[in-house]
């Protein structure tokens, strides 16, 4: 393909154990995916149909085991907050896709930070106006590497939880989601396309807070790795 200017690169995740990367297409989110994490937010964590957010694919920053990367505090927030999730990559697309088979359109899970600058997402949302200045923004979405479904499985529960300077913020079990990983991949696919090398933020539990520069933080998930970032 003949391109006007050189493309850029192209956005990918490591994988756990290997040399290899995972491409990543799009990055989709899961809004208020915990009942605890919906009430500290402000709404009532009725079982409705859940509602999602996009971040663009170069927000995200490949983090590899045991490394701990720098991640800058970013301009026009005074308000910097963490949250900590479950992250799945889907590795067989298909649109409206039974929650009965989900399973099967997932590549692997990794544990990933949706960084948020909440004092914009709350101006936005008070508003009614999109939150993309709150939530999609650069470097907003470190990642660890992924685990490969087919060597670990398709975790139903696990311990989630995140620290700032060793101190714990989070800390539930992914057997708490409000909607689990097989029907947020129902609903989305009913609205998109979802396409080999899509990832999806499942939700963050309650706890969620501020760090600030020269904050160390540090999350994981139980059989899919840890997270390490130190806010500069």
């Amino acid at each position: 393909m003949n391109f006007v200017i050189p493309p850029g690169p192209r956005p990918a995740v490591l994988v756990a154990g290997t040399s290899a990367s995972f491409p990543v297409r799009r990055v989709y989110c899961v809004g208020r995916n915990y009942a605890a994490h919906a009430r500290e937010m402000g709404s009532d964590p009725v079982r409705e149909a859940p509602f999602f957010f996009l971040k663009p694919a170069d927000a995200i920053v490949p983090v590899a085991a045991s490394i701990t990367v720098d991640i800058p505090y970013p301009p026009q927030t005074a308000n910097y907050h963490h949250e900590v999730e479950l992250v799945v990559a889907i590795g067989t697309g298909g649109t409206n896709i039974p929650a009965e088979s989900a399973n099967d359109h997932i590549w692997g899970y990794a544990v990933g930070f949706d960084m948020t600058r909440r004092d914009l997402q709350f101006a936005l949302r008070d508003k009614g106006r999109p939150w993309e200045l709150g939530k999609a923004f650069d470097h907003s979405a470190p990642i660890g590497p992924l685990f490969s479904a087919s060597q670990c499985g398709h975790p139903s529960h696990g311990r989630i939880w995140l620290t700032v300077n060793g101190a714990t913020r989070q800390e539930a079990d992914i057997s708490d989601l409000i909607w689990s990983v097989p029907e947020t991949i129902a609903h989305l696919s009913k609205y998109f396309a979802l396409y080999p090398g899509d990832l999806i933020f499942t939700g963050t539990p309650e706890g969620v807070g501020p760090v600030l520069r020269g904050d160390r933080v540090d999350g994981g998930v139980e059989g899919f790795g840890e997270l390490s970032i130190r806010i500069i």
